[in-house]
């Protein structure tokens, strides 16, 4: 019952995300053939089908979280609001860096491990959504040498 009562108050939010997706989002110009407002529009559908398939059809009759577990997501979200705070003034490459360290920390592995892992991601994307996607990233700290 938790977990249906979970997804529609979730189904709630994916239904108030897409109706915003339709009325506000508005894009000045168009840049690709979908055009930017079709993505928020199609990540509204997918989240209302999604739910909607949850509330029909549980996997579980429980919700059942141990309280290491809400402590771990609740780490989680700490972890991910970091991000997005420092994601505009340390540019997409450091602070991916820092979240890939600290997400991989928690998950139990090594500095040296986390460190590179972060390091990987926060440059291999940045290259991969600058250079071969043509996509604006803050860069953050490392503007004066871009």
């Amino acid at each position: 019952m938790a977990d249906r009562v979970f997804h529609i108050a979730l189904l709630l939010v994916a239904i108030g995300y897409t109706i915003i997706a339709f009325t506000t989002i508005k894009a000045p110009f168009q840049y690709d053939p979908l055009g930017p407002e079709s993505w928020p529009r199609l990540l509204g559908f997918l989240a209302i089908a999604c739910s909607v398939w949850i509330v029909v059809k549980p996997d579980v009759s429980s919700l059942g979280l141990g309280s290491r577990t809400v402590l771990r997501l609740a780490l989680l979200l700490l972890i991910l609001s970091i991000y997005a705070y420092l994601f505009e003034p340390l540019g997409f490459v450091f602070s991916t860096w820092l979240f890939c360290i600290a997400l991989g920390r928690m998950l139990g592995a090594a500095w040296m491990s986390a460190s590179l892992f972060g390091a990987i991601a926060g440059i291999g994307g940045y290259l991969l959504f600058t250079v071969v996607l043509d996509l604006n990233l803050p860069a953050g700290i490392l503007k004066p040498l871009l």
